[in-house]
């Protein structure tokens, strides 16, 4: 049996592997994307990664050995992401997540996809998209949430106190460089404004009986896993729950080894 992580598919298998642009249809725009399609006829489960804000590490590590390993992988920028047109904002980047997925589930046959099997991978905030995008969407077959970053947990926390407040404008204000007709002020006022429904552990109903991945780092000062991890495995008791905590950082930078072979196992035992 070859390991996916390390070992490339044989060369004569047909189709082969490609790599090509995939236009995502979102409020009538055509977001950036990129499909990675495994060698073989198919057709090829589908996992869609999710980046986070305001998409510096974009997971193609990941979405390679994900299609060495027989997946399908979709990175997309959102919105006013990245060269993404439109605007960007924490709404439009959850719309844009519900619409990728309507596009891989209508994508034409030749891009040789299940869309019977679609999973959500997301890091930090694609994390938190990736599980409000599968509650709210029971034909997801399986969610990860990886470094994954509660708004509802930064929005009870920006709303104790003035000082609190200017914090994360002052800390997302070097983040915006990529992402156009936004501030950190617009993004922080709308965190603000969220309902107590974008906390992470209401939805652990939706998610009883799906298989939930969370990885978290120990050494995380951007969603320290005390306040974005512990409660959500707490809440998903009731999923099929796998979840870690490693001794890494927010972006996972010394594990993205053991990052892809616990995607990659956690996918076979649930597509």
């Amino acid at each position: 049996m070859t390991d996916p992580l390390i070992t490339d598919p044989p060369a004569d298998t047909q189709p082969p592997a490609v790599t090509v642009p995939f236009a995502v249809p979102s409020a009538g725009l055509d977001l950036l994307g990129v499909l990675h399609v495994p060698a073989g006829p198919g057709p090829h489960p589908v996992v869609v990664v999710l980046h986070g804000f305001p998409g510096n590490e974009r997971n193609f590590d990941l979405a390679q050995a994900l299609r060495r390993a027989g997946y399908a992988t979709l990175v997309f920028h959102y919105r006013g992401a990245w060269g993404s047109p439109g605007g960007f904002s924490w709404g439009n980047v959850r719309d844009d997540a519900a619409a990728a997925v309507a596009a891989i589930r209508t994508a034409d046959a030749a891009h040789r996809l299940d869309p019977q099997r679609i999973a959500l991978a997301g890091h930090s905030m694609g994390g938190f998209v990736a599980l409000h995008t599968a509650a709210a969407d029971p034909a997801i077959g399986a969610v990860a949430s990886l470094a994954g970053f509660d708004f509802g947990v930064a929005a009870a926390d920006a709303r104790s106190g003035p000082d609190a407040r200017a914090a994360y404008v002052t800390g997302w204000a070097g983040a915006v460089g990529p992402l156009a007709g936004t501030s950190s002020e617009a993004l922080v006022e709308e965190m603000v404004a969220a309902p107590e429904g974008w906390r992470l552990t209401t939805l652990g109903p939706a998610l009883a009986g799906r298989p939930v991945l969370l990885v978290a780092g120990s050494r995380d000062d951007v969603s320290p896993p005390g306040d974005h991890h512990d409660p959500l495995v707490a809440a998903y008791a009731d999923a099929r729950l796998t979840a870690h905590v490693w001794p890494t950082d927010h972006a996972l930078a010394d594990h993205r080894v053991a990052l892809a072979r616990a995607l990659i196992t956690f996918l076979d035992a649930s597509l």
